[in-house]
């Protein structure tokens, strides 16, 4: 009963997640209204290689604050998050390419209404990992130390054998008609990857989940889940004596955190198209996220937005040097580790810092 009571007067106190409704579609709509002003323009004036890397640095961004909700606001370690990445990209793949078949006999072109059956593959791969996610976190968060990190290094391990496994991808129409929807499910593509999917992704699907992204962030770290989350983060035992039911908190982050990574997994593989293949969804690319949400900042969203920024755009950058481009890459990491062990803005925002330093004098 006093639990109850807790939870009651915490909720009164501060806003939830969705309330005041004009602060979370507002920004919605004007980020939608940009990416869509972007894609018309920006892409064409920029040139299709500066396309493709802004493409790049969406994908990683909604990867980068997705896994922050739950390495930075709640403290846990996740180093699987290509894991979810991976469900979320076979799944909106299989749905588009195999459909494609169904309702226009092939998958190879982008046709008029393809775009709705997208748009839905890439919300079926999102609530698919939101599934697995819950499947995944509810055993291992009811545990403190590192037994996420190995259960989730695990099971991203596990998915890429099962997905090496998988049979070819079905080329026939008249074969893919007969056979039955498990059978389906298992003609993934196996080790050489998932071929032929059609290229829907572009600037504006990209950015406008970025948009989506950010703001539920933002407005979650506002939010009583937010401040739990955080105190989660900070002292678990004294969340717990104060009446947070840290279980329930925690496998809500992990949940929310994996339903995105499916998200920017479904624009990733209808980004690279043929090929989709489950060895660049493995640990390195787990790693990769994770060194994001570190060098940004941990808890920090504007942080992991722009590590997400930099990371992707430095190798490109040293791209020129090839030879050498690895080596420069992991010392420049080092020498921000070691200049900056906390990350770019800490546990801050980048505006929070700015009013901090006009409030020192």
């Amino acid at each position: 009963m006093a639990h109850e009571d807790l939870s009651t007067r915490a909720r009164a106190l501060s806003p939830g997640l969705f309330h005041s409704g004009p602060r979370f579609f507002l920004p919605i709509l004007v980020g939608l209204a940009l990416s869509y002003l972007g894609h018309k323009f920006l892409v064409d004036f920029v040139g299709p290689y500066q396309g493709k890397i802004l493409v790049d640095i969406g994908i990683n961004v909604i990867l980068a604050v997705s896994l922050n909700l739950v390495n930075g606001f709640t403290g846990q370690f996740s180093i699987g998050h290509a894991g979810f990445m991976a469900v979320g990209g076979y799944t909106a793949g299989f749905i588009v390419y195999y459909s494609s078949y169904h309702f226009w006999g092939s998958p190879l072109e982008v046709h008029p209404g393809g775009d709705y059956l997208y748009l839905g593959a890439i919300l079926a791969g999102g609530l698919m990992a939101a599934l697995i996610g819950f499947i995944v976190g509810l055993p291992s968060l009811r545990l403190r130390g590192d037994y996420l990190a190995i259960v989730t290094l695990g099971f991203g391990e596990i998915l890429r054998v099962l997905l090496q496994r998988t049979d070819d991808v079905l080329i026939d129409a008249q074969e893919i008609a007969t056979r039955s929807l498990p059978s389906l499910m298992n003609s993934l593509g196996g080790a050489l990857g998932f071929t032929g999917l059609p290229y829907y992704t572009n600037f504006f699907y990209v950015w406008g989940f970025v948009t989506i992204t950010l703001v539920v962030a933002f407005r979650l770290k506002e939010s009583t889940y937010g401040r739990a989350f955080l105190s989660i983060r900070e002292n678990e035992i004294a969340a717990e004596a104060m009446g947070i039911n840290t279980t329930k908190y925690k496998v809500r982050a992990f949940v929310l955190s994996s339903f995105f990574a499916g998200i920017a997994g479904a624009l990733f593989a209808h980004e690279v198209g043929t090929s989709l293949n489950p060895r660049e969804l493995g640990f390195q690319k787990s790693f990769d996220i994770v060194i994001m949400v570190v060098l940004g900042g941990m808890g920090s969203v504007s942080g992991a937005v722009l590590a997400a920024m930099i990371l992707t755009i430095l190798p490109e950058a040293l791209r020129q040097f090839a030879q050498y481009r690895m080596i420069l890459y992991a010392l420049a990491l080092i020498i921000m580790m070691i200049v900056r062990p906390q990350g770019l803005f800490g546990v801050r925002e980048v505006w929070e810092l700015w009013r901090r330093k006009r409030e020192a004098p």
